[in-house]
């Protein structure tokens, strides 16, 4: 059943299908359509959210109608793990099913000339010969990821997107995809909404095309996800402004923080009415329609996983600490020692100047992350999330024995290497809501928000829609919210005036 629960687990990043755009009036939108869900392709997926992703490399906006200048693009959903629509490179266009990304910059598809990469077998790859406005380019680049990387080089051709043409567009022609994720993927490539400053090659990404050619009124495009299975519709993308369709009441505004991905504050963090105080100070956050799952610190995601009743799978340097070295981190912590100095104080960590070398963790924009949970000293990562879980109980004045015994317990709830946890279907019902804090305002996800199901009747399994992600300071402590955020909160990029913006979805 571990086994099962496990496979179930790792295949949970789902990947891509193809979109027709449609257009009402001036509203340019791309929709998004639903697929049943298949655990056999879910590995693909799962792998090309979160380790791909960071492996590899607005405020008060006026609601549009329908006749607006928009572009709305139609999305389908595949697994309710990952969204994509259809686009068009070249005169007359090609199409191509990718992924719209707002955590990468750079625009990719196969290319006619990959040659010795399955991926690029049995997907739509491009064909500069067959276009009346292709500019060669030639400068070869690429971009890795923690499941592998694209080779490649630039082109230059117009790309359409819904209703609208950008023209001459840098775009990345991938003749080499040797990664067994891009192989099981429904989609083609990849089309990124995020900063240049992350762009590979400094090239110019799409969207900032958008603006400059004056395709758009408004510098804003915004994401509505139908997180419904049975539905037709998966959703749409819509560029230029809001559909006031597609969400209730009013948007909370929040100004990014760093330019690069779509980063901001976000405040304190809840599990049912409780506050686990990690992130009271404040946290950074990543709002990522390219990730599918909700990633966040370990520390958290094991606390979450106590709350609903996940098996995690890697747990035994966790419990070493416990049995081990519990009694002692209880006496430094009682005795007044800084929480930060505690694991070095019992020998488990070392400083390198003024912070601890702990574990294999990574800031989200380093290219080559492998993206694991547990690194390099696993006994000090393990130590440091002790350390968070008995200050935290040490403020509600619980006695040592109870306190290294709760501890144990989230030992058990540690998430897998991938960062994914099995619960049991049957006690969705009494979990706990999840609430995260965004600018004073609460956004609850209840747990059939965050609880993903695979299979149907007694093959049906529950994932975790929580993944474990760890990034120290200063970058960190950082939450990714994907998918499982943005299907119940309306999210809104606003470019124009740097900012991220969320209201109840419809």
């Amino acid at each position: 059943m571990e086994k099962k629960h496990l496979c179930a687990a790792l295949l949970l990043w789902a990947i891509a299908c193809s979109a027709l755009p449609a257009s009402s009036g001036d509203l340019f939108r791309i929709g998004l359509k639903k697929h049943r869900l298949d655990v056999d392709s879910i590995k693909a997926a799962r792998v090309a959210k979160l380790q791909d992703r960071y492996g590899k490399h607005v405020n008060g906006i006026e609601k549009k109608s329908s006749g607006s200048d928009i572009d709305i693009v139609p999305l389908k959903n595949y697994l309710d793990a990952q969204y994509y629509g259809e686009i068009g490179i070249g005169s007359p266009p090609q199409k191509f099913k990718v992924i719209f990304d707002t955590g990468s910059s750079n625009l990719w598809v196969p290319s006619s000339k990959c040659y010795f990469s399955i991926a690029c077998w049995i997907h739509s790859k491009y064909q500069a010969s067959k276009s009346s406005t292709y500019t060669r380019d030639g400068e070869s680049c690429s971009i890795r990821y923690g499941t592998g990387s694209i080779s490649g080089h630039f082109s230059m051709d117009n790309v359409q997107v819904g209703d609208l043409v950008v023209k001459d567009q840098v775009f990345i022609e991938a003749t080499r995809e040797p990664s067994i994720t891009f192989i099981v993927a429904k989609f083609d490539g990849i089309l990124g909404l995020g900063f240049q400053e992350i762009s590979v090659g400094n090239t110019t990404p799409v969207w900032y095309n958008m603006v400059g050619q004056g395709l758009v009124k408004e510098p804003v495009f915004s994401f509505w996800f139908n997180r419904d299975a049975n539905a037709k519709e998966g959703g749409e993308l819509v560029f230029g402004g809001v559909d006031p369709k597609h969400f209730k009441g009013n948007h909370t505004y929040v100004p990014l923080t760093q330019k690069g991905y779509w980063q901001f504050n976000m405040g304190d963090f809840l599990i049912g009415n409780t506050s686990t105080g990690y992130c009271a100070g404040g946290c950074a956050a990543i709002v990522d329609s390219g990730t599918s799952l909700l990633a966040g610190p370990t520390t958290i995601v094991t606390q979450i996983n106590h709350a609903i009743g996940a098996e995690g799978i890697v747990s035994m340097e966790c419990k070493t600490i416990v049995s081990q070295y519990g009694e002692m981190i209880w006496d430094l912590l009682v005795s007044g020692i800084r929480p930060d100095q505690v694991c070095s104080q019992a020998g488990l960590c070392f400083l390198d100047g003024s912070q601890h070398v702990s574990s294999n963790i990574r800031t989200v924009v380093e290219r080559e992350t492998e993206g694991s949970s547990v690194g390099e000293a696993p006994l000090c990562t393990a130590c440091e999330m002790a350390v968070v879980w008995m200050q935290n109980q040490l403020k509600q004045e619980q006695t040592k024995e109870k306190v290294l015994e709760y501890v144990n317990q989230l030992c058990e709830k540690i998430p897998s290497p991938m960062g994914e946890s099995a619960i049991d279907c049957n006690r969705i019902s009494s979990m706990p809501d999840i609430t995260f804090t965004i600018k004073d305002t609460a956004f609850v996800l209840t747990p059939e928000q965050y609880i993903l199901k695979t299979g149907e009747g007694v093959a049906t399994i529950c994932v975790s829609g929580f993944a474990a992600l760890d990034v120290p300071p200063p970058r960190g402590p950082l939450w990714i919210l994907g998918d499982v955020f943005m299907g119940p909160y309306h999210t809104v990029f606003d470019y124009g005036k740097s900012q991220v913006g969320f209201a109840e979805a419809a």
